[in-house]
């Protein structure tokens, strides 16, 4: 797996269209798993119809010299081949839509699927299997095609061997509004971007706050030994308090927010 490092640009770094896409280890080292005493209770992925924002999703993109394209829906995917998990190496790095990567998320990366995608894994050594959520690229090893969080692989129960063979098939969203709750979830944040500075990330969110009273927070957040301080929105009551306040930002220039759980 090859990790490209997190652009920053001179001021803000819009998240939107800053991120590269994730792969691996760039100094070498190995991947390693968290504590078995830290494993907590698995979730799947809960399949929503994301929006697919240019971050992540560029198309063609190179890898070591190596194109790859990105596919434009997800319909109808369904492939097998080898997995993999990636662990505490990149616990709290970007993945390449500019989440946060968390080892216990119900997430994966993939090559070619638009970003997010909902898929559902499955062990085909045991049946076991997992939906998931990709938010990032890779791996790039010519012999795997999808890496799945560390959590994935112990509920998969491939996380001892490192690899397994799997099928991979895309969960349909037609019908499903990214604006509405679904099993008790719901978008409450709205992410603006990341600033190199944390002055400035302050003070885009001391104006936000004064000019429209949403609340926020900046949160810093280290990645290739570089940090970035990102400005959320949130929580708000409900999703039409989070469009309205999502609109008038994109109305006065900001670039358009990324709705988050």
């Amino acid at each position: 797996m090859w990790w490209a490092r997190v652009g920053v640009c001179a001021t803000v770094v819009s998240l939107v269209g800053c991120a590269p896409f994730r792969g691996g280890t760039p100094s070498g080292e190995l991947d390693y798993a968290p504590p078995s005493s830290d494993i907590p209770f698995w979730e799947d992925a809960v399949p929503r119809a994301d929006p697919i924002l240019p971050q992540g999703n560029r198309s063609p993109y190179q890898v070591n010299g190596e194109s790859y394209t990105v596919l434009a829906t997800a319909n109808g995917y369904r492939e097998q081949g080898i997995a993999s998990w990636y662990g505490m190496k990149f616990q709290g790095r970007l993945t390449s839509n500019g989440e946060t990567f968390d080892v216990f998320a119900a997430s994966a990366a993939h090559r070619s699927l638009p970003i997010p995608s909902y898929v559902r894994v499955t062990n085909l050594s045991n049946e076991e299997s997992v939906v998931l959520r990709v938010n990032d690229r890779g791996p790039f090893h010519p012999h795997r095609f999808i890496d799945v969080s560390y959590g994935a692989a112990v509920q998969l129960g491939f996380a001892e061997q490192g690899t397994a063979v799997v099928l991979v098939e895309s969960i349909d969203l037609e019908g499903i509004d990214d604006r509405r709750e679904l099993d008790g979830t719901a978008y409450r944040y709205l992410q603006l971007g990341a600033y190199a500075s944390e002055l400035a990330a302050q003070q885009l969110g001391e104006d936000i706050s004064e000019r429209w009273h949403y609340p926020v927070t900046v949160t810093a957040v280290d990645t290739e030994g570089e940090r970035l301080y990102r400005v959320r929105l949130g929580p708000f009551s409900g999703a039409d308090e989070l469009e309205n306040a999502r609109t008038q930002l994109i109305a006065t220039g900001y670039p358009s927010p990324q709705r988050l759980p």
